[in-house]
């Protein structure tokens, strides 16, 4: 894992965007967040298990879907079931050392919101 501090390569409106084996952050003080780094870290590990480059397909998919679902940008990206793992396991800091294989698949769950 590579930590790269750059506010170019970085969505607005994000703080950070991973593409293993790197984490750009945008905002230094980020680089302490233990929390950020560990929803990130979630991030590599999804990318690892589907390796790489279907996760990055996948992932443009399920937002087109959910974007479709949801008709609103803002929940589509929460409901992405990567980002679901990631947002709900953010603070157990030790989550990556017990995580199941493929532990985003049961978030995958339809929810009406």
């Amino acid at each position: 894992m590579f930590l790269i501090i750059t506010k170019y390569l970085i969505p607005k409106g994000f703080r950070g965007l991973t593409t293993f084996p790197f984490i750009f952050i945008r905002y230094p003080a980020d680089k302490e967040n233990r929390t950020f780094i560990n929803h990130e870290k979630i991030h590599l590990r999804q990318q690892l298990e589907l390796l790489i480059l279907p996760f990055f397909v996948w992932y443009f998919l399920e937002f087109l879907f959910r974007l479709i679902q949801y008709k609103n940008r803002n929940l589509a990206y929460r409901n992405i079931s990567f980002e679901r793992e990631a947002y709900s396991k953010e603070t157990d800091l030790g989550y990556l050392k017990k995580r199941p294989l493929f532990r985003f698949a049961s978030y995958l769950k339809l929810d009406k919101k």
